[in-house]
């Protein structure tokens, strides 16, 4: 009997927790686990923590398979990362950082860093290389217009998998940034300028009033330097 100590970490995003049904397998190279149900209820930020029961050592551990599965409600999941200590003490670390949205089976490798040629097992490989044809699939390109550079061929950010479009914490970060720019420069006279530069000169008189301006409490600078 061997028996292995997981700790399994939601992210500390908004809506990160689940009230779905998340299991794990863990997979060696001389083997894997049952699958093992962690838990029906996971809180932004939490951990949790059990216990996998094998019959043999499974020995190195390679990568992991989190299933998430749901009885009534769909609920996604931010997975953070995944630790697993074997019974001789070595830790392995799992970083998984993505979104399990539906009822999904996603596997995470152990998080050394190996290049293509270090991969000597067959499942490795095979994982490697599902792991390229579904980033192929999701990042699909076109030509928007003759002579423009290219495009991803999607009608809108909404068709893109959760973990490509932006998170709501760095969508707020980037309108945020946008009110002040534009409250920048609408405090220099550059907004609403209706007519041409006279001179450089002037371009940097304007922008140098702007130095060291707070906007509600922000310390705002040019965005342009001549």
């Amino acid at each position: 009997m061997a028996i292995y100590k997981v700790a399994v970490a939601t992210g500390d995003v908004a809506e990160a927790g689940t009230n779905n049904t998340i299991s794990i397998t863990l997979v060696g190279s001389q083997g894997e686990s049952r699958r093992t149900t962690i838990s029906s209820l996971f809180l932004p930020g939490q951990e949790k923590r059990l216990s996998v029961d094998c019959r043999q050592d499974l020995g190195p551990i390679v990568l992991i398979r989190l299933h998430k599965w749901r009885i009534f409600l769909e609920d996604a999941w931010f997975c953070k990362d995944v630790r697993v200590t074997a019974p001789d003490g070595t830790l392995y670390r799992f970083p998984c950082y993505q979104w399990l949205e539906g009822v999904t089976t996603v596997e995470v490798r152990e998080g050394s860093g190996k290049k293509l040629v270090d991969d000597e097992l067959q499942i490795l490989k095979e994982h490697r290389r599902g792991e390229l044809a579904a980033r192929q699939e999701a990042y699909r390109w076109k030509n928007y217009a003759q002579g423009w550079p290219r495009c991803l061929n999607v009608g809108s950010i909404h068709e893109l998998d959760s973990n490509i479009q932006f998170s709501c914490i760095r969508a707020t970060n980037f309108t945020g940034f946008l009110i002040l720019q534009g409250a920048s420069h609408f405090l220099s006279g550059f907004l609403l300028r209706c007519t041409s530069w006279d001179s450089l000169d002037e371009m940097r008189t304007i922008f140098s009033r702007t130095q060291g301006r707070d906007i509600g409490g922000c310390l705002v600078y040019p965005p342009l330097t001549l």
